[in-house]
């Protein structure tokens, strides 16, 4: 008698199941909401300190905002569509609420963290904390 053979489709998580699991890559999580997108995101780190590069194309500084939560820097923001109806062919510019939770490295000197954005590019610089800095040495 043959054994049963299984669905491959049981172990596929359903689209909601999706939305809520994090994104695990190189030691950081992302995660994401279901009513927003996640723009494109780098984290890398220099013997100083820990940078985020975010690609959110379009906005204004006001657009967005930038939040350090203890080990976790939370980038949320939205980015309005044009007005009007139109009849899309092609759609990958996503509109609507961001909001992208980084889970940082190692911890961190919030009163020396600044941020940048210029041409599309946001980018935060989190400097190591001297506790950090000194164990790496």
């Amino acid at each position: 008698m043959a054994a049963p053979r299984s669905d491959p489709d049981d172990d596929v998580p359903s689209q909601n199941e999706r939305w809520n699991m994090p994104i695990e890559v190189i030691g950081w999580h992302a995660q994401s909401r279901s009513h927003a997108w996640s723009p494109p995101t780098d984290l890398y780190e220099t013997d100083e300190c820990y940078i985020v590069r975010m690609e959110i194309a379009g906005l204004r500084e006001q657009d967005f905002s930038v939040k350090l939560d203890k080990a976790r820097l939370v980038i949320s923001g939205i980015r309005s569509d044009e007005p009007g109806r139109r009849a899309y062919h092609q759609m990958e510019v996503r509109f609507g609420e961001f909001s992208t939770a980084i889970a940082l490295p190692g911890p961190v000197d919030g009163d020396g963290a600044r941020a940048e954005y210029e041409d599309g590019f946001l980018q935060v610089i989190l400097p190591k904390s001297s506790s950090a800095a000194t164990t790496e040495s």
